[in-house]
């Protein structure tokens, strides 16, 4: 119960990532804010979580007055106090920078970038009473290009540069910023996003996560879970020399270097 007494605000919190984050905070013993534009989405995760230990809020990230209102319900629920703040809902358009929708691309650097900067800025005075903790979900495609998808791999690049200058500006005021990069992670949007691996190569969800991370060390996709246990290291005590830092948990996929598969023998591998 290493976050007990604490309170969190978690962003993007009814499905997925968001949903697994939350319920490990509370696992953890801290009491949760969960914040998200679907309130129905919101009230499904809320009836998982034990009574008592999280509140719903339903908020657009890119609206300033919204966060506002989400931040203080967040600390009217801690009793007067937030401690931790997970900034993890995000969108991602499909396109380049020359066929992109421009409201698309407008759209994804308002909720990946500007909403992250908005929530923080509304917390920082409650974060600065007793040294808080900022976790930002960011992700490998914001330290390695994807095909076709430019807003999404520029707001995410975008926000690990967030982390670290929030981390230079309020050190010395006790507060902690890191940023957390997934890998593919089994979620209801990434099993959508299997769809197009399905159209080029047949086969099912399944088979689609499978080919996504063969090529990667560990040879899978991740679990919501395995994410939420790196945030709440985090955002714990625990973690209380640990600032700036830019965390990759990916399987192992950024270490590679694509060029060097040529060399690879996967069927002697896999005997």
């Amino acid at each position: 119960m290493r976050l007990e007494g604490k309170t969190a605000l978690v962003t993007g919190a009814g499905t997925g990532i968001g949903a697994a984050i939350a319920r490990r905070l509370i696992a953890d013993g801290a009491r949760v804010c969960l914040v998200g534009r679907r309130q129905s989405a919101l009230a499904h995760t809320l009836q998982e979580l034990p009574d008592g230990k999280a509140i719903t809020h339903d908020a657009d990230v890119s609206d300033a007055d919204a966060v506002a209102g989400a931040v203080r319900t967040a600390v009217e629920f801690g009793d007067g106090r937030l401690d931790i703040v997970v900034n993890n809902a995000g969108i991602g358009p499909v396109g380049t920078i020359e066929d992109c929708d421009l409201a698309e691309w407008d759209q994804a650097l308002a909720v990946n970038l500007t909403g992250p900067m908005l929530v923080t800025r509304a917390a920082i005075p409650h974060l600065r009473r007793g040294g808080g903790a900022v976790v930002n979900i960011s992700s490998v495609a914001g330290r390695r290009a994807f095909p076709s998808l430019a807003a999404y791999c520029v707001s995410k690049a975008g926000l690990i540069m967030l982390t670290q200058q929030a981390a230079v500006d309020f050190g010395a005021d006790g507060i902690r910023f890191n940023a957390v990069c997934p890998g593919w992670i089994r979620t209801p949007m990434s099993e959508q996003d299997m769809q197009a691996v399905i159209e080029i190569h047949g086969g099912d969800v399944d088979s689609a996560f499978a080919l996504v991370s063969r090529d990667t060390p560990l040879q899978r996709v991740a679990d919501p879970s395995e994410i939420a246990a790196v945030v709440a290291f985090l955002a714990s005590d625990d973690a209380s020399f640990v600032s700036g830092e830019v965390m990759a948990a990916d399987g192992g996929s950024t270490l590679l270097d694509v060029s060097t598969l040529a060399f690879y023998d996967r069927a002697a591998a896999l005997t």
